[in-house]
This record gives C-alpha cells, sequence and structure tokens, in this order.
C-alpha cells in the first residue's frame, strides 16, 4: 500500500468515526481486501473501494449538518 492509500485510508477512518459518533452508521473497519473499507449502514455491511467510502461518508455527514 502506497502513502496516497493509506492517507485516504486514515481520511476514511476519521470520517467513518465521525459517523459513528453522530450515530449516522452501525459499524466501520477495513474491508477484506487492502483498497476496501466496510462500513454498515442501515443494518447493512456494504463493502466500498476507498474513494467511495470517502464520497458517501462525506455526503452522510454533509447531510446530517444540513438536517440538523
Amino acid at each position: 500500500m502506497n502513502a496516497t492509500e493509506v492517507n485516504l485510508r486514515n481520511e476514511v477512518r476519521r470520517l467513518a468515526e465521525e459517523a459513528f459518533h453522530h450515530k449516522l452508521i452501525s459499524g466501520y473497519g477495513d474491508g477484506p481486501d487492502a483498497s476496501e473499507y466496510q462500513i454498515v449502514f442501515q443494518g447493512k455491511p456494504r463493502h466500498l473501494p476507498l474513494e467511495h467510502a470517502r464520497s458517501f461518508l462525506t455526503a452522510l455527514l454533509l447531510e446530517n449538518q444540513i438536517n440538523s
């Protein structure tokens, strides 16, 4: 895993922790593949590529801020 992937994974982990703290997701963690991240959303685990996980979590957090 190169430095860019490590930075992306760290960013996704931080976003997931924030989303979990706000009860927007019910779980998160490393996926079975190094280029994936698992997010449990609405009771369903989703294995997303890191870029998609970042986009998904960013949109979820933004929507939560708008609706708050």
